[in-house]
């Protein structure tokens, strides 16, 4: 072990650039794990309530169940929210078409260097002054330049949409096997861990694993039930104060929402586009609500929705949210609060096992 750090410590960079293409290749296993444990919490739901006596078919039906429940709501926001989008940007290019034809009507009355330029370049046609051999070759290479960077962007997307695709499809069928094996694989690596570690050792292990997994599961239903939530009352305030694209720009504050705290930003930047091309004074109404609306999420519906379902006070999950998004951003707010979860309810436990009265020894006989 000692000899293994010293050659980590002694070999660093070597080390960490070998760690990162570990990472890189196993990113797509990562990714299918990440899938496999939250589509866990819905298949574990719908396994429990639909087939309560278990049975061959109870596994491979709810995880089809599971996916498809999951698509469909990916489906129905994508639907819901990409017409408005485009109809909403076609309106804005409606309504700039007139102000670029007045701008370009503008530069033609005053006459801005066009007549001077056609004069310039009429003048030199004419004593033949103009080298169109080099004029030719400077097109050429132009032309060339221009075709080779736009066919290598080309190529660069196409790799790139091919390689995240392939990735996608590998994490998808790993999760299958995941959550198809998941009882199987849960016990070979207790047996692992039972094998290799000592009894109190193990016993700790699977302690901290047990209350780190509990808080991830709460929290991922906490979180999805305050997107909900939000989303809700976002509509009901966007039709309260007259808002268009009330139903659309609710739904996706609330998927965003899924973002802890800063998510319903996202989905209001997106929202306050699309107002804007109907009412810029309505887009600045609608920012200010959404401001509010984040303050009261943020400062009362979060901590309590979410606090009380993975057992944590508020504050300390402003603080975790707060810490975990400076140091690692989006994927820190995530990571953050479930973390904290587990931390709080060991040390709570660990604080009240210290504090209990000493059980006094029996009497002797004398």
């Amino acid at each position: 072990m000692l000899f293994a750090l010293y050659l980590a410590i002694h070999y660093w960079t070597p080390f960490c650039r070998l760690a990162q293409l570990g990472l890189q290749a196993a990113a797509p296993l990562l990714l299918g794990a990440v899938m496999a444990y939250a589509v866990n919490i819905l298949m574990s739901m719908l396994e429990s309530r639909l087939f309560p006596r278990g049975g061959s078919l109870s596994r491979p039906v709810s995880l089809v169940l599971a996916y498809a429940s999951l698509a469909a709501i990916l489906a129905l926001v994508v639907r819901m929210v990409l017409p408005e989008l485009v109809q909403c940007v076609g309106l804005l290019a409606q309504q700039a078409a007139p102000v670029v034809e007045q701008l370009n009507q503008t530069l033609l009355d005053r006459n801005l260097g066009l007549d001077q330029l056609l004069e310039s370049y009429g003048a030199s046609l004419a004593d033949g002054s103009v080298d169109w051999k080099q004029a030719l070759e400077t097109v050429g290479k132009w032309l060339s330049q221009s075709l080779s960077g736009v066919m290598g962007s080309m190529l660069n997307l196409l790799s790139s949409a091919v390689s995240t695709a392939f990735n996608l499809l590998v994490s998808f069928i790993f999760s299958i096997y995941l959550l198809m094996g998941k009882e199987r694989l849960g016990s070979q690596c207790a047996r692992v861990l039972r094998t290799y570690l000592p009894e109190r050792w193990y016993g700790g292990a699977m302690y901290v694993l047990n209350t780190v997994n509990g808080c991830f599961r709460r929290f991922v239903v906490g979180q999805c039930t305050e997107a909900v939530i939000l989303g809700l009352l976002c509509m009901a305030g966007m039709l309260l104060l007259g808002f268009p694209y009330a139903t659309m720009v609710g739904t996706l504050i609330g998927f965003t929402a899924l973002i802890p705290v800063a998510g319903a930003y996202i989905g209001a930047g997106v929202g306050a586009f699309m107002i804007f091309t109907a009412s810029p004074v309505k887009a600045l109404l609608f920012l200010l609500f959404i401001a509010v609306l984040q303050q009261l999420e943020g400062n009362l519906i979060y901590p309590r929705v979410v606090g009380a379902s993975i057992g944590l006070p508020g504050v300390w999950v402003l603080a975790a949210v707060t810490i975990g998004g400076g140091v690692l951003g989006v994927g820190g707010m995530l990571l953050a609060v479930p973390l904290a979860a587990a931390a709080y309810q060991m040390l709570r436990e660990d604080v009240r096992r210290r504090n209990l009265p000493a059980e006094e020894p029996p009497e002797t006989e004398r």
